[in-house]
């Protein structure tokens, strides 16, 4: 009976941070000048800046952004473990949940994407009389 019991609780534990945080995050995509048309290395868009993308919180990439008479202007995102990433995942190896542990490693429940937000500074484009 206290077997049955002890596994019950490791399954239902398994992946805390997953749980808790879930397997997605919100990347906010700014520019200066703002109104500008972004892309993502990873299919996302962003048809005007700001903007905020929901997106696996595993994800990395480029951003690509575009605005008339502005030259294009380009930003790396990527992930890292986070503090309440890092809290769940503790929990599920003290806890004995290693089958969590290698959801939330997968899930990359355990990361948040950044910079966030992301921040794109546009330089306008010179005139042919500069």
């Amino acid at each position: 009976m206290k077997t049955t019991m002890l596994v019950m609780m490791i399954v239902m534990m398994a992946g805390c941070a997953t749980v808790t945080r879930g397997s997605k995050d919100v990347l906010n995509i700014e520019t200066t000048p703002q109104g500008a048309t972004c892309s993502l290395s990873n299919g996302y868009y962003c048809a005007s800046t700001p903007c905020s993308i929901e997106m696996p919180r595993k994800s990395q990439g480029v951003v690509t952004c575009d605005k008339a008479g502005y030259v294009t202007g380009t930003g790396n995102f990527t992930n890292k473990m986070s503090g309440a990433g890092g809290a769940g995942m503790a929990g599920n190896v003290l806890l004995g949940g290693l089958i969590g542990a290698g959801v939330d490693a997968g899930t990359g429940a355990m990361k948040d994407l950044t910079p966030n937000p992301l921040v794109i500074v546009l330089e306008a484009e010179r005139s042919q009389d500069d």
